[in-house]
C-alpha cells in the first residue's frame, strides 16, 4: 500500500541525470544490500528505508536542499505512548511502518519523520533498541537457549541477533552473559 502522501502519479517526477545526493544515493544501498539478503532486514525496516526514499526523491524533486528535512513537530504525548507500547508488545513480531502510522492516526511518511523527531532514532532503530534490551534481561537466565531468546526478541536468525546485539552493545550476546556471571 502506497501512502497517499507519496502517490507517485499525482508527484510528476522529472527525470534527474547527474545529480548529487549522498543521502539518496546511501538509502538506495541500505535497499539494494535488503534485496540482495532479504534475511537481514525486517518489515519495518524496509518500509521505513522504503519511505526515506521517496521523501528524499521528493525533495530532490522539489529542489529541496539535502540534508535539511523539513520536520515542524514530533508525535504528540498519546501517540508516543500508543507506538511504544505497541512495538514493547509486539517485539517479537514483524511491525509494519503503516501499523504503527495508524495507531497514531498519521500517514505513514509522516509518522516516520514525527517518530525520528521525537525520539531521535526511527521506528526501526527504536525497534531494534527495545528488542536488545528485552534480550538483556532474558540472557541473565543462564539456562534459557541463545536462540530462544533470539527468536523470542524477534530475529528469526541467530546472526541477525548477534549482529544488531553488538552493533547496539558493542559486544556479542555470549560475551554479556558471561559478563553476569
Amino acid at each position: 500500500m502506497i501512502d497517499p502522501e507519496l502517490e507517485p502519479d499525482m508527484l510528476g517526477f522529472e527525470p534527474h541525470l547527474f545529480f548529487e545526493n549522498s543521502g539518496l544515493w546511501t538509502t538506495v544501498a541500505k535497499l539494494a544490500a535488503l534485496i540482495e539478503r532479504p534475511e537481514s532486514g525486517t518489515r519495518l525496516y524496509v518500509e521505513t528505508l522504503s519511505t526515506t526514499l521517496a521523501i528524499e526523491l521528493l525533495q530532490l524533486q522539489r529542489g529541496a536542499i539535502s540534508g535539511a528535512p523539513h520536520l515542524r513537530g514530533g508525535l504528540s504525548g498519546w501517540q508516543k505512548r500508543v507506538a511504544c507500547q505497541y512495538i514493547e508488545d509486539n517485539l517479537a513480531l514483524d511491525i509494519s511502518l503503516a501499523e504503527l502510522a495508524r495507531l497514531a492516526h498519521l500517514s505513514p511518511a509522516y509518522f516516520s519523520r514525527a517518530f525520528r523527531r521525537s525520539f531521535g532514532v526511527p521506528p526501526y532503530r527504536y525497534q531494534q533498541e527495545r528488542r536488545i534490551a528485552r534480550a538483556k534481561t532474558l540472557l541473565a537466565d543462564l539456562k534459557r537457549p541463545m536462540l530462544e531468546i533470539a527468536l523470542a526478541c524477534g530475529f528469526g536468525y541467530a546472526s541477525n541477533f548477534t549482529a544488531t546485539f553488538r552493533k547496539i552493545t558493542g559486544t556479542t550476546p555470549t560475551q554479556f552473559r558471561h559478563s553476569l556471571e
